[in-house]
């Protein structure tokens, strides 16, 4: 199972008394200008046993008092750890069922072989990056992992089983499965259980089919673990172990619980894993002036008015390189050519970064088409996107090597991972 970079894991999860509900928690990553919701989650979980006292949410990341929040996570999971909080099961994986407001939705969770990654734009690595790291954002990330006993994942990695070879068939049978947790989560998450997946035959089964998955790819560029969510965590986790490599001998690095991160992986033709485009809102400049931008970065633009943004939305669906862009309550469909590369995404990371350099205007990114109407109608410039394509995503990884930050999000912030499992890493 090494060899292809997902096995099982000493699974920690909390004793059967502990309240779940109060237990987990949403990503760390989410509601970062909500500090309320964070407010509400604390008040909710009060004294209890709870995963927010072993996270740090990223709102809080550029406050004062960080490396005493940073402590306190520390203590905690060495009081819960001491205390008898956590129950381990050896050498498992976890079988996640998800109900949120989009539909049903199944993971397995195991750890991922930190070696397989690479992050880096020209990657080819068995485990990679779907859209550009920002370096910046990792020493914070990796400060909150230094001293950290265990590691609690949101991170969701995404395998193309079409044939649906390894996490389906065990969904199919989890009556059959021990349940190891069944609880509603806080503040409209859904409801999450899970199952423990230990036998032989199993994770046998789950070897079979990621080696029938790995069997077809092209062995030089052989991407079979493409980042759904949490990637800065999963770069801080490689840029953590790459540190503590440094300082081991050959015969220590096998083994090392810090080699090794816990995630949950997701079939990305799960019908209840819902992609959405995020869009972008360009400020302060002018349609001609986006046109000249773009004129830069493509050989050929055609552009076309329509009547709706719904009617420009089917079109660019069915085209290759192309957008809406709405400007006051006109909808235009862009088409190019000679572009560098194939997704719209990318050629609209070009404009932003000669805009953004030019001083020539600034740029939002949002979540939703009627939002972008309504900043349009206030003299934004919005930009839709077309829907990501199952089809076709890990094809495009392969082509373009990544999409552009913020290309697109897996479900709405309350559907996003919620902390339950964890892992010794020390």
């Amino acid at each position: 199972m090494k060899d292809l970079g997902f096995s099982p894991a000493d699974i920690l999860l909390p004793v059967e008394n502990i309240d779940m509900e109060r237990w987990a928690v949403v990503a760390c990553d989410q509601y970062t200008s909500q500090k309320e919701y964070w407010e509400e989650a604390d008040r909710i979980v009060g004294s209890s046993p709870s995963t927010l006292r072993l996270i740090l949410p990223e709102c809080y990341l550029e406050e004062k008092g960080k490396d005493e929040r940073i402590k306190n996570v520390e203590d905690s999971m060495k009081a819960y750890l001491d205390n008898g909080i956590f129950r381990t099961f050896h050498d498992s994986y976890i079988l996640v069922k998800r109900d949120t407001e989009t539909g049903t939705r199944y993971g397995l969770v195991g750890k991922l072989d930190l070696e397989q990654y690479d992050y880096s734009p020209s990657s080819v690595s068995l485990i990679r990056a779907t859209e550009g790291t920002i370096l910046s954002r990792i020493p914070p990330r990796k400060e909150i992992r230094k001293n950290a006993a265990l590691e609690l994942p949101h991170i969701m990695v995404l395998i193309s089983d079409s044939g649906k070879r390894i996490i389906e068939p065990l969904a199919g049978k989890r009556a059959s499965l021990e349940k190891v947790y069944d609880s509603p989560l806080m503040l409209g998450g859904g409801h999450v259980t899970g199952y423990l997946v230990s036998s032989e035959e199993d994770k046998k089964a789950i070897e079979n089919g990621l080696e029938a998955i790995y069997s077809k790819l092209d062995k030089d560029n052989p991407l079979l673990f493409a980042m759904g969510d949490g990637n800065h965590s999963l770069a801080s986790a490689k840029s953590s172990w790459e540190d503590i490599k440094a300082r081991l001998p050959e015969e220590k690095r096998k083994d090392h619980p810090a080699r090794y991160a816990l995630v949950e992986i997701e079939n990305i033709f799960d019908p209840g894993l819902m992609f959405e485009p995020i869009h972008r809102a360009f400020f302060n400049i002018r349609r001609q002036t986006f046109d000249e931008i773009l004129s830069h970065h493509a050989r050929e633009i055609s552009r076309e008015e329509v009547r709706t943004t719904e009617e420009g939305i089917k079109i660019i669906n069915r085209r290759k390189q192309s957008f809406v862009l709405i400007e006051n309550d006109r909808n235009y469909v862009y088409t190019l050519n000679g572009t560098e590369r194939e997704m719209p995404a990318w050629t609209i990371q070009s404009v932003i970064d000669e805009m953004l350099g030019t001083k020539k205007g600034s740029v939002d990114y949002i979540h939703g088409v009627e939002t972008v109407q309504d900043l349009a109608a206030d003299g934004a410039l919005g930009i839709i996107l077309p829907d990501i394509s199952k089809e076709t995503f890990f094809d495009s990884i392969l082509k373009d090597k990544a999409f552009p930050r913020k290309t697109f999000s897996i479900g709405h912030a309350n559907e996003k991972r919620y902390y339950i499992e964890a892992r010794k890493i020390r």
